[in-house]
């Protein structure tokens, strides 16, 4: 019996070994009626499957959700031309309003033959759900940036996915009809193309900043360069992507102001392999903006100023998922780790328990039967 009989051991002790499997087994496993269950020992059963569960689930989300991958490099391509699209409303009539854009080649493209005006009321405007000062939220407080996803992808948009599949193309929005008497605004919406360089697009008043021939001269009490933007964003033109004018407000009391704002515009290209949400790319520009607005004298020229540059870089961002395999493994890992961690932590909270047990009897003898306590080890 393989030397079981001289330690007082015998087969019938063990598990029955009625199989072909069982034959192999090198462990023999022993009878219930001679294994002790200790409560100790589920607690930390049910400690691993709860610690296995919660990371299982945490490698699941990620796997799901898939990683950006984020490249910067010098922008290759050869691009000549950009489209600005642009919805803005200006507290002037629109026979008063000039628009141009002017870039660093010397070129002068009238933008008021590209868009459209259409006139229509202030107030129609003003009270919009979502309007907000530039820097602000919607209920006027200030934007620290605290609130935003440390991953940010761009747009207000967490992932790539996301901003992929809002990036949809769509035409602009009807004017709304005019209400409340004559329109005492205008509103200009639409595309145009523009060399792809340092520009300036403006907008000013009717004989102010261009000599015109044969203009007459426009009543400086008609000023009023208060606008809305609900759209300016570069490339082709995706409404459902947010960029930073959008829905801005910018009022002024004065006749003679001067809004400046200042973009620097990044190419951007967003791609979702095949292997996660269908393979689509989308190229499209970000842009980061600071305002600057003050009165100036009546020798100035007041009005609304977008100045752009492009910068000579190109961002990717590339969202991909791992393979199905590879999150297996990794699966694997993690409960392998969390079952040999726990395996461990029983092993060594048993021991302790014994050794204070132990030690805790040796005290109660020898206050009971008069003994010396002695050291254990």
């Amino acid at each position: 019996m393989n030397g079981f009989a001289s330690h007082g051991l015998d087969e019938d002790a063990f598990g029955e070994k009625g199989n072909i499997v069982s034959a192999f087994d090198a462990f023999p496993k022993s009878k219930p009626q001679y294994v002790t269950r200790t409560s100790g020992g589920g607690k930390w059963t049910v400690a691993i499957i709860c610690a296995a569960f919660f990371l299982i689930s945490g490698e699941f989300t990620r796997w799901w959700r898939g990683h950006e991958n984020h490249t910067f490099a010098v922008e290759k391509g050869i691009g000549h031309n950009l489209q600005i699209n642009l919805d803005i409303v200006v507290a002037m009539k629109c026979e008063n309003i000039h628009i141009n854009v002017q870039d660093a080649a010397g070129d002068r493209i009238l933008a008021a033959e590209m868009l459209k005006e259409d006139p229509t009321n202030w107030k129609q405007w003003v009270d919009n759900k979502g309007m907000h000062k530039l820097g602000k939220d919607s209920e006027g407080r200030v934007q620290t940036g605290e609130g935003y996803h440390e991953h940010d992808e761009g747009f207000g948009e967490e992932h790539v996915h996301d901003i992929v599949n809002a990036a949809r193309k769509s035409k602009f929005a009807k004017t709304p009809r005019v209400r409340g008497g004559d329109p005492d605004s205008c509103r200009i919406y639409g595309s145009l193309m523009v060399n792809k360089v340092q520009g300036d697009f403006h907008i000013t008043a009717r004989g102010h900043g261009y000599q015109e021939w044969g203009a007459q001269h426009l009543d400086h009490a008609t000023f009023n360069f208060s606008h809305i933007v609900s759209e300016l964003s570069f490339g082709l033109f995706y409404p459902s992507l947010v960029n930073p004018l959008d829905r801005t407000i910018s009022t002024t009391p004065n006749h003679f102001h001067k809004f400046q704002y200042f973009l620097s515009v990044v190419p951007t290209v967003y791609t979702v392999d095949s292997s996660t949400y269908g393979s689509r790319t989308i190229f499209t520009n970000q842009y980061a903006v600071t305002e600057q607005s003050h009165i100036v004298g009546e020798r100035s020229v007041p009005g609304i100023f977008f100045k752009y540059d492009i910068e000579p870089m190109l961002l990717s961002v590339e969202e991909s998922r791992d393979s199905f395999l590879r999150f297996v493994v990794k699966v694997v890992n993690v409960f392998s780790g969390v079952l040999v961690t726990g395996h461990w932590g029983f092993t060594m909270s048993e021991w302790a328990i014994s050794v204070l047990g132990k030690r805790r009897r040796q005290m109660s003898e020898g206050v009971l039967n008069g003994r010396a306590h002695e050291s254990y080890d």
